[in-house]
């Protein structure tokens, strides 16, 4: 029988904001998200993984519990696009190629490179995008996988995003902005974080792996 040893699909979900605006909770899907990602099944155990991502993240202060935050009334509107690769280990051997149903847990992680709208806060408390901006986050994601078929791995995935910027929310605009207003709010020692929660069905193809240099 011919197996597989790579897989390309596609992923939908929803994303939400952790930062200085909106909601703090930390899994509360809003927004769409999309994308479609690409492994290569190194062995039973670990993939190469890479990913290509597009989000809305958005925050509300009237979401929030806090009532400073209620009071204050800020809120935001931010567009993502993501690439991201690194490695996925599975907790146990996910035997996809015997042909008999097979399904496990499994971390993810590696590197990220993202897009963004930078934002800036008016004198008049609108939060307005700037220009555009990149930057690096971290993903952490954790998953359930299942196969259907032969061909067909069907999994569901919660996967935070560490980054190395505060302004998602237009908070900690960047300096040295031609700008004159510019209005920092929040905590400026804590970055922003987004997370993704939704599904990802992928088709498995290639040749008969062979894992045993790994």
């Amino acid at each position: 029988m011919q197996s597989q040893t790579y897989e390309i699909g596609g992923f939908v979900g929803g994303a939400n904001f952790i930062g200085d605006v909106g909601s703090t909770s930390y899994i509360a899907p809003k927004t769409p998200v999309i994308g479609a990602l690409f492994k290569w099944n190194r062995s039973e155990r670990h993939a190469f993984r890479g990913s290509i991502t597009f989000a809305r993240i958005e925050g509300d202060d009237q979401d929030s519990h806090e009532s400073r935050r209620n009071e204050r009334d800020y809120k935001f509107e931010n567009n993502l696009i993501e690439v991201s690769v690194g490695i996925e280990f599975t907790f146990w051997e996910f035997e996809m190629y015997s042909g008999k149903p097979a399904s496990a847990p499994y971390l993810y992680t590696g590197i990220t490179y993202f897009r963004y709208n930078s934002l800036i806060k008016k004198s008049n408390n609108d939060i307005v995008e700037y220009n555009k901006a990149g930057s690096f986050s971290i993903p952490m994601t954790v998953g359930y996988k299942t196969t259907l078929g032969r061909r067909f791995i069907l999994a569901g995935e919660i996967g935070a995003r560490y980054t190395f910027t505060d302004n998602l929310d237009g908070s900690n605009p960047r300096k040295g902005s031609e700008e004159e207003d510019l209005l920092s709010f929040g905590n400026q020692n804590n970055n922003d974080w987004y997370v993704f929660t939704g599904i990802s069905l992928t088709y498995t193809f290639g040749r008969k792996p062979c894992y045993c240099n790994f």
